[in-house]
């Protein structure tokens, strides 16, 4: 016979409208089932240039796992197709980086060359992964079961202080651009290098205005702080970090101070969180520093003798190990863009195969679900994640597109730099 409290249980079951709380786990896989990621950062395509040369007619991108190499020792790349399906990932902006140290005519054109290579290594995947230049054409990819993949070049060097320029990668599929890299440009000052021009110069300025009047994406992540407020004084369209992380919990340059998160409720800006151990662990950043030291401690010590500092390093490394990150900091750091930016302005951008290593429990593109599991423990609801995974990203875009349609009978900006 059954008891009564199993009686009550059946009945209770089949009573129209009761819901049962979800599990952390359940609730971060309806969350990615209903809204699939849309990542702000990925390296591929300069891992296709370092690794390969970017000669990929034979390259398999649906298995990535066995690209470890000795010489130069390397690990495996954190890519690939079925790594991407395991992680949930929707929408990938392909990041079209080249470095910033390259003279900017040369630039220009790695950076073309490195569109190309990701516009072929779309079309040779084109069952599960299919070029996107519009949230519409997001939504089509993903209802026919596609990657969505769009661009984003990594630094104003990319467009060689013209605006025709940026208008022609515009037209070649770019769909932000970061303003610097590590290094300043000719119009904008970046995080990590020592400040030229106060900020934004006047032709910066127009770089963004023609950015908002051709609805290409303004990206944050990499420009100072007084660039990052000047921008907001100017744009009309939301703005993104594509990978950045808050400075509020970590100091590194390259995260946003809350004067700035401040400022995306009323510009509707995304902060797409990143995975890099040195933005997420204070420890860690106070040990990249102390590394980089003793660095050029030994270098000053063994002038001309590069397999002694070589050797020397090696010894420190093993004297000391990096602290570890932890996925709980990347929640950390959500949970804190929250509390001053708001939900609404949260998004991810990994920057998978742009560093060595990511946390443990991270290490890959099939990381994003214990992330978002670990979000649902700490009560955000499945309306909450969707917004994160992909809904804000979404937003951010649709308002550039808007914007640009409105202007569309604005003539180009033509100024020239000086």
């Amino acid at each position: 016979m059954r008891s009564l409290s199993m009686i009550a249980a059946v009945a209770l079951l089949s009573l129209p409208g009761v819901a049962f709380a979800q599990s952390a786990e359940e609730t971060a896989a309806a969350a990615l089932e209903a809204a699939p990621i849309m990542d702000g950062h990925n390296d591929v395509p300069i891992q296709l240039r370092s690794r390969f040369a970017n000669q990929i007619n034979d390259f398999d991108f649906h298995d990535t796992t066995d690209t470890a190499q000795e010489q130069p020792p390397r690990s495996a790349m954190h890519t690939d197709i079925a790594r991407l399906r395991a992680g949930k990932v929707g929408t990938q902006y392909w990041s079209v980086y080249v470095p910033a140290s390259l003279e900017e005519p040369e630039a220009v054109q790695m950076t073309i060359e490195q569109i190309d290579v990701a516009k072929r290594l779309i079309a040779a995947n084109s069952d599960d992964l299919q070029l996107a230049l519009t949230a519409d054409e997001i939504e089509a990819a993903l209802a026919d079961g596609k990657i969505a993949s769009l661009m984003g070049m990594e630094g104003g060097h990319s467009i060689g202080s013209s605006l025709a320029v940026l208008r022609q990668m515009y037209d070649l599929g770019a769909r932000y651009m970061t303003l610097t890299h590590s290094r300043n440009v000719p119009w904008a000052d970046s995080a990590t290098d020592a400040p030229e021009h106060n900020g934004l110069t006047d032709f910066g300025r127009d770089v963004i205005r023609e950015m908002n009047r051709i609805g290409m994406q303004v990206d944050l992540s990499h420009v100072s702080e007084k660039v990052m407020h000047d921008v907001l004084d100017v744009a009309q369209a939301p703005v993104i970090f594509s990978h950045s992380s808050a400075r509020a919990l970590n100091g590194h340059a390259r995260n946003v101070p809350d004067s700035v998160l401040q400022r995306l409720r009323s510009n509707g800006g995304v902060v797409m969180i990143t995975f890099v151990p040195g933005f997420l662990s204070e420890p860690a950043r106070q040990w990249n520093a102390n590394r980089d030291a003793e660095e050029a401690r030994l270098e000053a010590l063994w002038q001309g003798q590069p397999e002694k500092v070589a050797q020397g390093m090696r010894l420190w490394d093993d004297a000391n190990p990096l602290p570890q990150s932890s996925i709980r900091e990347v929640a950390d750091h959500i949970d804190h863009v929250r509390v001053v930016a708001g939900i609404d302005h949260i998004g991810i951008g990994g920057d998978y195969d742009g560093i060595p290593f990511a946390p443990p429990g991270l290490e890959d593109v099939t990381g994003y679900p214990a992330l978002f599991t670990e979000l649902a423990r700490r009560g955000y609801s499945q309306e909450d994640l969707e917004k994160i995974s992909m809904r804000n990203a979404m937003r951010a875009l649709r308002a550039a597109e808007s914007l640009a349609a409105s202007q569309v009978d604005e003539l180009p900006i033509e100024t020239l730099i000086d």
